[in-house]
């Protein structure tokens, strides 16, 4: 179903929902042609993140941005916003546009549940893109330890009711004044209206639910990822997209992939790669991408 929603227009991006398991899911399209591309945001972001990067890879490919369950567009509900559900949307979504198999792009926060994805429902992922991502039960956690100089929001957006409490009506100061200037190296690559829109989202009701339950998620799921990974490591191609986080991803995907992972290392760029340096990490993409579409894929497990 298209609709309008009441973030800025981008040239070529049109605006849709679908519903899928109760919630109804927001993502936008761009492109007409070539192998589909699915992105999938982190925190504190929404598909936002990638309006810069959308139009460069819908030159060549057809781009499909999603806001998960609880952000931007997308409806919250009570609960029900940990990685597993985030992932059956994602397979819904895929369903529901009948483009399988994506390339899969996550960043962030996101990486559990693009990674459940890719092991739960092989069919719909043809490769993988990991960008500054790190995943539970590898190490992840450890950015929740401000003894260890973790960052200080994931205890708080984990804390029942402290989110509520402390950043309810404080959206954009929290935003603009700590969260996106804390994690960016290129200072003014991410700009007032881009403040603006990630806070209209996050100031709306229940807009931290989404937030929320990702974190405590990852807090704990740890044993349940190694489990899986264990049991299902991913066998598509995998980019991993270094950038403030140095080779934090890489080491990641290390652990969790089959085969060979491709390393980019995006210098001189904070954690917003999308935002901060949309025309490198889209040449990164679309080469990497590019050979993946000249190579016969595997057969699904």
């Amino acid at each position: 179903m298209s609709t309008t929603m009441s973030s800025p227009p981008v040239p070529g991006v049109t605006h849709h929902t679908v519903r899928v398991d109760g919630a109804e899911i927001h993502y936008v399209a761009a492109g007409t042609s070539g192998s589909p591309i699915l992105l999938v945001h982190g925190f504190p972001e929404t598909w936002w993140a990638f309006h810069r990067l959308i139009p460069l890879l819908a030159r060549r490919h057809r781009v499909f941005a999603v806001d998960l369950r609880g952000f931007g567009d997308s409806s919250a509900a009570p609960d029900g916003h940990d990685s597993t559900t985030a992932a059956a949307d994602l397979h819904g979504l895929v369903e529901h546009l009948g483009v399988g198999p994506v390339h899969l792009t996550g960043q962030d926060i996101s990486g559990a549940t693009v990674f459940r994805l890719a092991a739960t429902h092989p069919q719909d992922v043809r490769s993988l893109t990991a960008v500054e991502m790190g995943l539970p039960g590898f190490g992840l956690e450890s950015l929740g330890d401000v003894t260890q100089g973790g960052s200080w929001h994931i205890g708080v957006l984990a804390a029942p009711g402290i989110p509520e409490l402390l950043l309810t009506g404080r959206e954009r100061e929290f935003l603009g004044g700590w969260a996106f200037p804390a994690m960016t190296a290129n200072q003014g690559s991410v700009t007032d209206a881009d403040v603006d829109e990630f806070a209209r989202t996050y100031s709306r009701p229940g807009g931290w639910l989404g937030a929320i339950g990702l974190y405590r998620s990852m807090l704990a799921e740890g044993d349940s990822i190694r489990e899986l990974a264990a049991a299902r490591p991913l066998t598509v191609p995998v980019l991993a997209v270094g950038a403030g986080g140095g080779p934090f991803t890489a080491h990641t995907l290390d652990q969790v992939t089959a085969g060979a992972v491709r390393v980019v290392q995006l210098d001189g760029v904070g954690h917003y790669a999308a935002l901060e340096a949309p025309g490198a990490l889209a040449t990164a993409v679309l080469d990497f991408l590019a050979d993946v579409d000249e190579t016969p894929a595997a057969p699904a497990r």
